[in-house]
């Protein structure tokens, strides 16, 4: 091989280990870039997993000065049933979710039997995840909160209002019940008219905000319905006839 030819094959194999390295570099920095993008977009899915769980996406709820209805525990929770029942069956429930409607569908009549026999007292804990989820009409809030008007002003008539609210409810994904609606359950159910008329204000609207937050935050409620018997989740199946009730005569049978 020639001086020249020799000096083209050099320069030859400089040129393509130059082009060579180039490539190499363009790869680094396209997958630095890519690492970054998609960091970014597990940044931003994070962001609105915890956007959407804490209801940022709905303004965060009512705002305003928290008025707390009479007849309610120190927790917030409305008790129906004996004082002195061995056994407290706190019940977390959003009236517009569809699992929960279930649930009083199958346990409503046995919860009714163990209170009326002094086995059981029901703690309601009425609390609104599902606004996003009725058309912008807040019907988990302002469905709590007329049930918080009647705890307040009539708590002899909020049973049978929290009862007729399911057996009437809504589908999840609409705009629910108008509040016309909701009075006029509130009525057939025997809550008293002064006390109906007063569904209106939403006094109690930042109180279902505000026990709405420490049931999913300290109360470690992430859905509804969530069911306590004697402080500890129920972890059986509710959904078939029975389960709950013996659950909760094994643990009065325990005194």
């Amino acid at each position: 091989m020639s001086k020249q030819s020799r000096i083209r094959t050099q320069e030859l194999r400089k040129a393509q280990q130059e082009a060579a390295a180039r490539k190499a570099k363009q790869r680094r920095i396209a997958q630095a870039l890519g690492g970054v993008v998609i960091l970014g977009l597990v940044a931003a899915i994070v962001w609105a997993v915890v956007n959407a769980a804490s209801g940022d996406d709905d303004g965060g709820g009512p705002t305003g000065t928290v008025v707390v209805p009479d007849n309610v525990t120190s927790s917030g929770a409305f008790p129906v049933g004996a004082d002195d029942a061995p056994v407290t069956v706190e019940i977390y429930y959003d009236y517009m979710c569809p699992a929960c409607g279930a649930f009083e569908s199958v346990n409503e009549a046995e919860l009714d039997r163990l209170m009326s026999e002094g086995v059981a007292k029901v703690e309601l804990r009425p609390i609104s995840i599902l606004d996003r989820f009725s058309e912008g009409t807040e019907y988990s809030t302002r469905s709590a909160s007329a049930f918080a008007t009647v705890v307040d002003g009539a708590p002899d008539s909020a049973w049978a209002f929290h009862s007729a609210l399911f057996e009437q409810q809504p589908d999840e994904g609409t705009e629910g019940l108008s509040d016309d609606e909701i009075a006029d359950i509130a009525t057939d159910a025997g809550v008293p008219a002064d006390v109906v008329d007063q569904f209106g204000e939403g006094t109690f609207e930042a109180w279902v905000a505000s026990v709405t937050d420490e049931a999913t935050t300290d109360g470690g409620v992430q859905g509804t319905p969530t069911v306590k018997i004697d402080g500890e989740v129920f972890e059986g199946d509710w959904s078939r006839p029975g389960v709950l009730t013996e659950a909760i005569e094994s643990a009065a049978g325990d005194q």
